[in-house]
């Protein structure tokens, strides 16, 4: 996985979005409440400024939120808000050993102190993963494959939980990496036929984000997760330069739909 993660013609920031969608849809069966993908794009790519999201959109946007920035105190913190600077600092340097029993031995903690709060105890072993591996950013990886049951135990059975998830996460995310490289070198490979205003910015979207809204993301610079740029395009002129790129055969139309429609790599 360090591999993938050092190679430069993968597309880090699509990746991490990606696995921030897994993750959002495993966390939403371990709460019991099973939400699928394409309900989960819909409730955060589809929301306009000043909208709040729904239970399932705001876990999917503090995934979004925690693998888009760079691990520090402070990006945690902003999405994690409910819990002080100080208490995430104190967690990131807690725990002794590898990477995986650092990881298990902080979840461990977080759930003692918040016992209800499954996602929060995930995102902050993701991070403590990342961070004792030598990784910038956040990549949701144990929180993709752990069950309900594994949150339940402690110790040397909850380090063994975090080792089979790692395991079993990494054999599902290379194929998806690797997926995710090649369809990204097409898209890159086109821009040169690409002639409407604004399409590198665009293209540059495509590659850090799962979808788009093209009457939202491309034409509003504060739509999305982050504040993601002004493309300079109408929203009718983002609608043509979507279906441009599928037609090209370098972007996908995600939800089968003939209004509200989202894009993505």
């Amino acid at each position: 996985m360090t591999l993938v993660v050092g190679r430069a013609d993968v597309p880090h920031a699509l990746l991490r979005d990606r696995l921030s969608l897994t993750a959002s849809e495993a966390c939403m069966r371990l709460l019991g409440r099973p939400v699928r993908a394409g309900e989960l794009r819909d409730a955060v790519h589809l929301l306009r400024p000043g909208d709040q999201p729904g239970p399932a959109g705001a876990i999917f946007l503090q995934w979004q939120r925690a693998a888009a920035r760079p691990i520090s105190v402070k990006a945690l913190q902003r999405v994690l808000p409910s819990v002080t600077a100080e208490q995430i600092a104190t967690w990131l340097d807690t725990g002794r050993g590898g990477p995986v029993m650092r990881a298990a031995t902080i979840m461990e903690v977080v759930l003692a102190a918040h016992p209800r709060e499954e996602v929060m105890a995930l995102i902050v072993a993701d991070a403590v993963l990342a961070q004792s591996l030598g990784w910038t950013h956040v990549l949701p990886l144990l929180a993709t494959e752990l069950k309900s049951r594994d949150l339940r135990v402690q110790g040397r059975d909850l380090q063994l939980s975090c080792h089979k998830a790692l395991i079993s996460s990494i054999g599902a995310t290379l194929p998806i990496a690797a997926d995710l490289t090649r369809r990204a070198a097409r898209l890159q490979a086109v821009i040169p036929k690409l002639r409407a205003k604004g399409a590198a910015d665009a293209v540059a979207l495509f590659l850090s984000k799962d979808a788009l809204s093209p009457a939202i993301t491309l034409t509003d610079p504060t739509a999305g997760v982050a504040r993601t740029g002004r493309t300079g395009m109408s929203d009718r002129a983002a609608r043509r330069f979507c279906d441009r790129l599928v037609d090209l055969g370098v972007v996908r139309e995600l939800t089968g739909r003939d209004t509200f429609r989202l894009y993505g790599v």
